[in-house]
């Protein structure tokens, strides 16, 4: 019978430790965070007269441990209340804690023999039936519980998240030899309901699935660098965004990861792989070796391949030179083939194009020689490690998606390059093809994949056949409904989509999903069929982001051709937009996602129910930019302000408007879903997904919830604003930040605007309004922001950079 995690120990407070207990507490789920008591004092320890015996003292180490992860940037809490579920100890006072857990996390030094001592302590005061998992990166997982109890090898296996666990999606979960199916049933469970993870059940081999693939391609990425004299810009420019890889590319994450761990895992990785045909490829390059001795180890040590230094009182990133080993200015690569591949907006058909002149036997330039070549070599490797490392191509790809942020896995690139045409070009080098390739080009379609109808098929490895990859419960994927012609109705900028049980999807799909009016139109189309073909609405999509906001090139364009009738007319709409989903017959759903900024904030504040993504980044950002929220986020904000102080003094709304003036005129953006609650973004009602991928699904079930609850829309909001008691305030507040040089004269112009129209406008005396007179406001300050010289400079300025312009 699978168990229930209620409380968990982690055992370790390093950077993987502490962060682990981080996200548990994200999870809401309370756990102790332990490590070792120190055996000497510090010498302030000393000249406070503290003793090995303070209480403040024992826990030294581990309360480092905690105080780092709650100063981490990216946050490692989803806020700081968050932390208070995490309960520091040490393993000499507290390890008894253990008895009280359900699962127990080990996450020390990648040591053998102190991973085993542990153990045995901990198995003296283990209660039965408690699952214990090791977050070792490398050691064999069998040969960690080795000596242990039946009860404890059964209940044993490897968990191994990646850093930063709040943020990287995938944990491998590697079985022992004893682990009970429940146990490992158990495991999935709460790492993908309760922790948002995606679990790749991984062999117990050499650094599991990821590590193993992801290594040996950073180490071919060095040698094809050195073999055709690049330099690490010019890698780093070819193995990022261009082939759908992280922006960190290939030294930029060496740097962040630190090398000393790089070397580390491929030391080890070579050390116990004897019968590896490629073991050869993992000895360490010359060039880590030396850097490892001059102690260039990336961010932690101020410079890796990467230097980041203060020149003329701004800082500079400088770029190391293998060959001389010396740091100079970077420069920025130019390959034709790069730039080209920049107007292929499919990944898959800018992989072919970028190693198409290898393909067809004519070279191209440097760029497509280190594409072909490293891209290759990976692929083969991959194919040559399974069965080996995994019981699936799709848990290999799966790893490098989720582990690595690869948008395209080995045998997924292996189909999209084309299997046929890569063998043959392998093979025109002289080089072996891995016999899992040979099956597929001996199978009718000579691919690791196809795709049909919304669902995907895989080859299979036991079979050597195309098997269906098993739909998991719960999850909806809205690319695959579509396929399944579930499309209702659609437009250029979104579609209404079928959920099934009487729920539509309206998803945007427009670029970064900004809002015009072709999907403004498709909320109104969305709309108008509730109550007579679908009883919910969600509003949701799967794209990295929600929406980040109004299509700003249409604002500008309008405003610097005089269209202000026509800017008036589609804030108006918009306006109308969110009203009618406010006021829907039947209940509508927000699922943002990624950024929801702006207009994708004022879509989901509008909502019957938010039901957002953990990383949701929701905000009111258009101050950034030189303008007011136009579609009654103001409003919103005001209306959860007087909800605040529900029935007490206008002192009362004074206090609760204080922060959100602030908020919106400081563009204030969530750094998560939770913390977009303590910004008054969602409500207390609303909920949160820990897991993307099933966010839509979880969403469906929340409008059918609220069906079933007999839901009816709000009654029209009556709305009290304080007048001139809360602009004079608003103000002198606006005015010392002037003074203070911690705002323009254009940001206290835009602040002003703001202000204004949370106090109600022109009214001198508090009073109660409505919910069309604060949409007046907003949309006439929008349209006068929007014809003030220094918005517009924002605004292109934003448009050109992707960052705000403080003019």
């Amino acid at each position: 019978m699978k168990r229930r995690i209620e409380k968990v120990a982690v055992l370790g407070a390093g950077t993987m430790g502490a962060r682990i207990a981080a996200h548990l507490a994200n999870a809401g789920i309370p756990c102790f965070l332990l490590d070792i008591a120190p055996t000497e004092l510090h010498a302030d320890e000393k000249k406070k007269g503290w003793s090995l015996d303070s209480a403040v003292v024992r826990n030294r180490i581990v309360m480092a441990g905690f105080e780092a992860a709650k100063k981490s940037r990216p946050a490692a809490f989803f806020t700081e209340e968050t932390a208070r579920l995490v309960t520091p100890g040490n393993f000499e006072d507290n390890l008894a804690w253990c008895g009280e857990v359900d699962w127990i996390v080990e996450a020390v030094a990648e040591n053998l023999e102190i991973k085993r001592g542990l153990y045995a302590r901990v198995e003296a005061v283990r209660k039965p039936w408690t699952i214990v998992t090791s977050n070792t990166s490398g050691l064999p997982i069998h040969l960690i519980a080795e000596g242990r109890s039946e009860d404890f090898q059964r209940h044993w296996a490897g968990t191994h998240f990646f850093n930063p666990p709040r943020y990287m999606k995938l944990v491998e979960l590697i079985p022992g030899p004893k682990t009970r199916p429940e146990v490992t049933e158990s495991l999935e469970e709460i790492c993908d309901l309760r922790l948002g993870k995606g679990v790749v059940v991984a062999k117990d081999t050499p650094n599991f699935i990821a590590n193993r693939i992801g290594t040996y391609s950073m180490l071919n990425a060095v040698r094809q660098m050195q073999a055709l004299e690049m330099t690490i810009d010019e890698v780093d420019a070819c193995t990022g965004p261009a082939i759908g890889q992280p922006k960190s590319a290939t030294f930029r994450t060496a740097d962040i990861v630190g090398l000393d761990v790089l070397v580390h895992v491929v030391r080890n990785i070579y050390d116990s792989i004897p019968n590896d045909e490629s073991r050869e490829n993992y000895r360490l390059p010359a060039l880590l070796e030396e850097m490892m001795k001059r102690g260039w180890l990336g961010d932690k040590t101020g410079g890796g391949f990467y230097k980041r230094v203060k020149k003329g009182g701004e800082s500079e990133i400088l770029t190391l030179d293998w060959q001389k080993m010396e740091y100079r200015p970077r420069q920025k690569a130019k390959f034709a083939s790069i730039e080209a591949g920049k107007a292929i907006e499919d990944t898959r058909a800018r992989l072919r194009a970028l190693v198409s002149p290898t393909l067809e036997g004519k070279g191209g330039d440097k760029a497509n020689q280190f594409l072909w070549r490293s891209l290759s070599e990976s692929c083969l490797y991959a194919a040559r490690r399974v069965p080996e490392i995994a019981n699936s191509i799709v848990d290999v790809d799966r790893a490098m998606r989720w582990g690595f942020a690869w948008e395209l896995g080995p045998f997924e690139a292996w189909d999209a390059i084309g299997v046929e045409k890569m063998a043959g070009a392998v093979e025109r080098e002289g080089k072996r093809i891995p016999e899992v390739v040979s099956k597929v080009l001996a199978s009718p379609k000579k691919s690791f994949y196809e795709y049909e109808k919304g669902s995907t098929k895989y080859f299979d490895l036991a079979t050597s056949a195309l098997a269906p990859i098993p739909e998991a419960p719960g999850i909806i994927i809205l690319k695959s409904l579509k396929d399944r012609a579930t499309v209702v109705q659609s437009n250029s900028g979104a579609s209404l989509i079928d959920l099934g049980d009487g729920v539509v999807c309206c998803e945007f799909h427009s670029k970064m999903n900004s809002i015009g009016s072709d999907l403004v139109a498709m909320i109104h189309a969305g709309i108008e069929r509730l109550g007579k073909e679908f009883d919910a609405m969600v509003i949701g999509n799967q794209a990295p982001n929600f929406s980040v906001g109004a299509n700003l090139m249409l604002v500008l364009i309008g405003a610097q051709e005089g269209e202000w009738d026509d800017i008036h007319m589609a804030v108006r709409q918009f306006q109308r937009a969110n009203m009618a989903i406010k006021y829907a017959t039947r209940p509508v759903v927000a699922a943002p996602q990624g950024m929801a900024l702006g207009g994708g904030c004022e879509i989901s504040l509008h909502s019957a129910r938010i039901h957002a993504a953990a990383e949701a980044y929701i905000g009111l950002v258009e101050t950034g930019v030189g303008l007011v929220p136009g579609g009654g986020g103001t409003k919103e904000m005001l209306i959860r302000a007087n909800e605040h102080a529900a029935g007490q003094e206008d002192l009362d709304l004074f206090h609760a408007l204080k922060p959100i003036f602030q908020n919106i005129a400081m563009a204030k953006v969530s750094t998560s879903g939770e913390e977009a609650r303590s910004l008054g973004y969602l409500r207390p009602s609303d909920l949160i997904a820990m897991n993307r991928d099933r966010q839509i699904a979880d969403a469906k079930q929340t409008a059918l919830s609220m069906v079933r609850a007999g839901y009816h829309p709000p009654a029209p909001a009556e709305i009290r604003v304080l007048g001139e008691e809360f602009l004079a305030a608003a103000k002198l507040a606006i005015h010392m930040l002037m003074r203070g040089e911690y705002a323009s004269a254009h940001d206290a112009v835009v602040a002003r605007k703001v202000a204004s129209i949370l106090a109600g406008g022109g009214i001198t005396a508090p009073q109660t309004v409505s919910e069309q007179y604060i949409l007046d406001l907003e949309r006439e300050a929008f349209v006068s922001l929007c014809g003030e010289r220094k918005t517009q400079e924002r605004i292109a300025y934003t448009l050109k950079t992707g960052k705000p312009l403080r003019n």
